[in-house]
């Protein structure tokens, strides 16, 4: 039987090996950003070190090695979420950007006045305010998929909301609070029915699930790298062809031109058509080495471990007997939000931090699926690959220590 290599994985995480009010880091906040590996660090600083450079515009040496490595990570990323073309790879900020890349353009293009969009109540703010303030200006409606109590998709009341008003499905394809990963290929082969595109926000699923754009069939999704041990302020919009080649740009400047004049515009070839200004270049070698560490390690390697983290995490908190787990769909990521009694959960999030362990406490940027469980918050402890059974006891005994403290 092959034995994960958590050691060796730990080693290659700096951040870890510290001390945090005394106590060994606990580092269990991956769904708000992981950590980064040394791998990662040292892209970074060799860019840099040897690279730096605005890229595509110069002739010389150093400008054409780090085109040369920009373009080359596009297309590694076309290759890890198997999309057509690099054609179809729009490097953006984060998740965000490209939703409201998506939001704006598309809105444009084809929100009418009366027409609805549908997302679920599980949604991201991030996945939820473009639509609200697109349909705003577009004289549009934004409308929600209710789930059930386990935190799974009611798929029922999806099917009867779609209708002929429906222009655009945009949902998460994993929780960032339930952790619960939805039936996507489900949704989106019953949109494609109706000829509604389909966006799937797969920020929480990339690092855990992989993404496979030929098998999922949708239309639009995205990611951020900082989610998936890349560094902050890169992510990627992956979109079909024809909906790029369609919609208008986002942003305007260098770039996305291919001519201006003093009365005209006419701008650039897909991708650079969406990419306006100097972009985030050390970021894009960064998350080329992420890639690559996700790729060594394996995705179903990857998901295997989780998975028994999630399992006994699961497991010893349903021991203690009152704590309530937010989320209990069948499938789900390697996380779990929780209320440990009648303990507040910034309360508990205090005391916890003082052992040395980072949970997430609040509304997780998912307000109407706090409000839609009349909780004022919750209590949440994301797993990744670096962590261990040992870290998930330490969770325990501070959660003892919690209910102890306030009785």
């Amino acid at each position: 039987m092959e034995i994960f290599p958590i050691q060796k994985i730990r080693e290659d995480f700096p951040i870890l090996h510290q001390m945090v009010n005394n106590h060994p880091l606990v580092y269990f906040d991956n769904a708000a950003s992981t950590q980064k590996p040394i791998q990662v660090i040292k892209a970074i600083s060799g860019y840099y070190e040897t690279d730096n450079c605005n890229i595509h515009r110069g002739v010389h040496f150093l400008s054409h090695r780090a085109t040369e490595s920009f373009e080359g990570t596009r297309k590694m990323v076309q290759r890890f979420i198997n999309a057509a073309s690099s054609n179809e790879i729009i490097f953006t900020k984060g998740a965000t950007e490209s939703i409201n890349l998506v939001a704006s353009s598309f809105g444009k293009k084809y929100i009418s006045s009366g027409d609805e969009v549908l997302i679920s109540i599980m949604e991201h703010h991030s996945n939820i305010v473009p639509w609200q303030q697109m349909c705003i200006e577009q004289n549009a409606k934004v409308k929600f998929i209710p789930i059930h109590e386990n935190g799974e998709l009611d798929m029922d009341a999806f099917r009867k909301l779609v209708n002929e008003k429906t222009k655009l499905i945009a949902v998460t394809h994993a929780s960032n609070v339930l952790g619960t990963v939805n039936p996507v290929k489900e949704i989106i082969s019953y949109a494609h029915s109706f000829n509604i595109p389909v966006l799937i926000d797969g920020a929480q699923s990339i690092s855990h699930l992989g993404s496979d754009m030929h098998d999922l069939d949708c239309d639009f999704y995205c990611f951020s790298g900082h989610k998936m041990y890349a560094p902050m302020g890169i992510g990627i919009l992956y979109g079909k062809e024809k909906y790029l080649e369609a919609i208008p740009p986002y942003q305007m400047g260098g770039e996305m031109i291919k001519t201006v004049h003093k009365d005209t515009t006419t701008f650039n070839d897909l991708p650079f058509k969406f990419e306006a200004g100097t972009p985030n270049v050390e970021g894009v070698y960064g998350l080329h080495a992420a890639i690559l560490y996700l790729q060594d390690l394996g995705m179903d390697t990857i998901r295997k471990y989780e998975t028994k983290l999630l399992d006994y995490a699961t497991n010893k908190l349903t021991a203690m007997g009152d704590i309530r787990i937010i989320g209990t769909a069948k499938e789900k990521t390697s996380l779990i939000s929780f209320l440990p009694g009648n303990v507040h959960p910034y309360d508990a999030g205090v005391i916890i931090d003082k052992m040395g362990i980072a949970v997430r406490t609040g509304h997780h940027c998912a307000m109407p699926l706090i409000e839609w469980y009349k909780i004022p918050a919750t209590v949440r402890a994301s797993f990744a690959f670096y962590n261990t059974m040992e870290e998930i006891d330490l969770l325990i005994e501070a959660i003892i220590k919690v209910k102890n403290i306030f009785g």
